[in-house]
């Protein structure tokens, strides 16, 4: 990764966060988005950029706020500004039966998890156009596979978050861009720990493995995806649940 700049959303806690380190740790420079500002956010990032001998630049916006998001990014055409991977990390969890679920609340995850990712990603496409070489990697979730009751919100919003990660692989292939997903079984973040205690001891039971996924691992999936090594790997959904039922 040395020499490589990756931009990562939601990058101030849980997977996010885990990939900021990992990536760090393997040379990449780090462009580390978050929605507020935050001192203790600028220290910490300050402070893995000094123990891994890396540049990290923390950026701020709301992933639904339009004109911040495009204010970011107009700095970055006019600083000629590379980004060579894209990480689509952030998101919102949500669980309720449909008929329970205002389809207010419906459109808010859809918001989030999937259009304002896709907003982000045809900003950075006129960067990986322009450099003929990107990698994007779209963090999806074993829930919009395994569609099961509960999830009408977050589940099909991941669903089509990976369904476009397809569609998308197919249209930048031509400019040497590669699109894939990530779908994490439960992990153990914050996000989890929000769940309905029998929900999530199902999910971890559903696992062979029996237990949570660590930040870390999906992270290291990751940095996988992003490296030389998977330079044919294109338009694929990896699945990191420990082997879910």
């Amino acid at each position: 990764m040395t020499g490589k700049v990756c931009f990562i959303t939601g990058s101030n806690r849980g997977i996010g966060r885990a990939m900021v380190e990992a990536f760090a740790r393997g040379g990449a420079s780090i462009i580390a988005h978050a929605r507020k500002k935050n001192d203790a956010f600028d220290a910490e990032m300050r402070s893995l950029a000094e123990t891994y001998g890396v540049s990290i630049t923390p950026v701020y916006f709301d992933m639904t706020d339009t004109e911040a998001m495009k204010a970011v990014f107009k700095a970055f055409y006019q600083n000629k500004t590379r980004i060579d991977i894209l990480i689509n990390n952030a998101g919102v969890a949500h669980g309720g039966l449909f008929s329970m679920t205002p389809v207010s609340k419906i459109k808010e995850v859809f918001e989030i998890n999937l259009f304002s990712a896709m907003e982000l990603t045809q900003l950075v496409l006129k960067i990986m156009t322009r450099q003929r070489s990107g990698c994007i990697i779209n963090l999806g979730s074993i829930a919009g596979l395994d569609l099961k009751p509960g999830n009408s919100a977050y589940g099909v919003s991941k669903a089509a978050l990976m369904a476009w990660t397809r569609t998308l692989a197919s249209e930048v292939a031509q400019h040497g861009i590669r699109v894939n997903a990530i779908a994490p079984g439960l992990t153990d973040t914050g996000m989890a720990a929000q769940m309905e205690e029998k929900a999530g001891r199902e999910m971890v039971e559903s696992s062979a493995m029996k237990r949570l996924a660590k930040p870390e691992e999906i992270a290291k999936a990751a940095l996988f995806l992003a490296s030389d090594d998977a330079s044919f790997i294109n338009g694929q959904v990896i699945r990191v649940d420990g082997g879910s039922a």
